[in-house]
């Protein structure tokens, strides 16, 4: 069997090719070579658009395209054909994407974008320091007794939920359906508003799917309160960016973080750049899928003995 692997990591696949399997390294920014188009696995990391439209209509042999990128809306635009079974990295970023999640939440909630100006400016921030401290508003600093909203309650959500617990907040999911995964309560889409008013964190790990864009919209925005704190560590596409800015603007949300926007790299010129009380990191959360050769390795030996896929979303 050919299996194709990228050029922008590392995969220990010396066991395929030990045993008669032909892998070979492709780049992921050009045409899949016209030697190489026999290949019935197509392994995806960091692929141009381009590259992938051209593998879907120049790889007639192609069985499986497995992505190591928990989200595989780029692979699923590409055009495969339908015969082709799709599966992508779910649970290979859990880690690292929860980790920067939490890191978001703390420096949004504790506002340490406001601290660094005043380094900056070579400023003791004496008005910090009494804001954080007062009664009135010191529980807006902390996650002590905060109510935190994960809005796409997937294996990411699994791991980030503890860890915003083990500091005292009450996370609540939202998921397609109700019910209570990884010892939380989860509520469905449908049910969103009725927890938006209560909640001083919403953190969206949203996919971008059609029925997911521009999910953060002026009406989700005006139900949460204007003390409240969004986090953005899903897709840039579930975000209404025009809409976010002008509640940023206008005072009526507190904060905001943004690991993606709509528009990667995030063009110079972008008002999102100059936003009042925005954090915006470069789609950093992620990028090291852990456990990628074992994915790859254990889906490759279930596709030759027939056997069901992990993490399957197509063909």
């Amino acid at each position: 069997m050919k299996i194709l692997v990228p050029d922008t990591i590392e995969l220990d696949l010396a066991h395929l090719a030990a045993a008669g399997d032909d892998v070979v390294v492709y780049a992921v920014d050009q045409p899949i070579p016209a030697e190489h188009r026999d290949a019935e696995v197509l392994v995806v990391w960091r692929n141009t658009s381009e590259n992938l439209s051209d593998a879907a209509g120049s790889m007639p042999h192609l069985k499986l395209v497995q992505t190591l990128a928990a989200g595989p809306d780029s692979v699923l635009a590409a055009g495969f054909a339908d015969t082709v079974a799709i599966t992508s990295g779910r649970s290979l970023h859990d880690g690292p994407v929860a980790e920067h999640a939490l890191a978001l939440v703390l420096a949004a909630v504790r506002r340490l974008d406001v601290l660094q100006d005043s380094q900056k400016a070579n400023t003791w921030n004496q008005p910090y320091n009494a804001e954080q401290s007062n009664p009135d508003t010191e529980q807006l600093y902390t996650l002590d007794g905060a109510k935190v909203t994960i809005w796409g309650f997937g294996s990411i959500a699994g791991r980030l939920a503890p860890l915003l617990a083990a500091l005292g907040a009450t996370v609540t999911g939202v998921a397609n359906s109700k019910g209570e995964r990884y010892g939380f309560p989860v509520v469905s889409t449908d049910e969103l508003s009725e927890v938006l008013g209560a909640t001083d964190v919403l953190i969206s790990i949203l996919p971008a799917t059609p029925e997911t864009t521009d999910s953060l919209s002026k009406e989700i925005l005006a139900a949460l309160p204007s003390t409240a704190i969004f986090v953005n560590v899903g897709r840039g596409a579930t975000v209404d960016e025009d809409a976010l800015l002008a509640a940023l603007t206008e005072g009526r949300l507190r904060a905001a973080a943004l690991d993606v926007t709509k528009i990667e790299p995030l063009p110079t010129d972008s008002k999102l750049w100059s936003a009042p009380n925005l954090i915006i990191t470069p789609h950093v959360a992620g990028n090291r899928p852990k456990g990628s050769a074992r994915l790859v390795t254990e889906n490759i030996a279930a596709l030759k003995d027939g056997k069901p896929l992990t993490n399957q979303v197509a063909g």
